[in-house]
């Protein structure tokens, strides 16, 4: 199947759903300085050829307007005729979509991710242990553990990508680039969105519990 078989139903569909998880995230202030970006998956998938919608780049996400978002490939590149460019880290949301399948792709800054993002830069993850969110990854274990992998914030965004190709973890649906913001997915919006709360929470629990254990023997 090719873009221009998607249906017009299935567009406005995923318009409608980004419109709203934008206005959601921008009440909570996950985009400061146009920064974040979100992308959708859209139409059949296979690892070498799927659609997705993603922002636009440069855009003030607290505003809803036609401009907000573009459809693209595989390869980044617009479907349709458009002057408008995708974000920046529209090729990091590619290699997620090549790797995971997912059906959607959150990507935000926040104080506590980009903290602990430099707290935990010598380990290159950010462990997690025992917190109850780390069910809301599915993840069922008594004290159950994960490490959240922090990639290099290279200013040239497509070399984070071998990155997230050798640092990936099927278990954990999020990756977080150092001083920069965490990548969240899910199968859909919804899951998507749910997994992104999650890390919020965790990490600025994990931010907390440092700041209490500090200096403790």
């Amino acid at each position: 199947m090719s873009f221009a078989d998607i249906t017009t139903e299935d567009k406005r569909r995923v318009l409608g759903e980004f419109t709203e998880v934008k206005a959601e995230f921008a009440s909570r202030g996950w985009f400061a300085g146009t920064g974040g970006n979100l992308s959708m998956r859209i139409g059949p998938y296979s690892s070498e050829r799927f659609y997705f919608a993603v922002t636009a780049s440069g855009k003030d996400k607290t505003r809803s307007t036609p401009e907000d978002f573009l459809f693209v490939d595989q390869d980044g590149k617009p479907c349709e005729a458009t002057a408008l460019k995708p974000s920046a880290e529209t090729s990091l949301h590619r290699e997620i979509y090549r790797l995971t399948g997912a059906g959607a792709i959150f990507h935000i800054h926040s104080v506590f991710n980009n903290i602990v993002s430099e707290w935990f830069w010598e380990r290159r993850a950010v462990p997690i242990q025992g917190v109850e969110l780390i069910k809301a990854f599915n993840i069922w274990e008594e004290d159950a553990r994960i490490d959240v992998p922090i990639l290099t914030n290279y200013a040239d965004v497509p070399r984070i990508v071998p990155e997230i190709t050798e640092r990936l973890d099927p278990r954990v649906p999020g990756l977080l680039i150092r001083k920069h913001g965490i990548c969240a997915w899910g199968k859909d919006a919804f899951e998507a969105k749910k997994h992104l709360e999650a890390f919020e929470f965790l990490f600025e629990y994990v931010y907390r519990w440092e700041l209490l254990n500090r200096g403790k023997p």
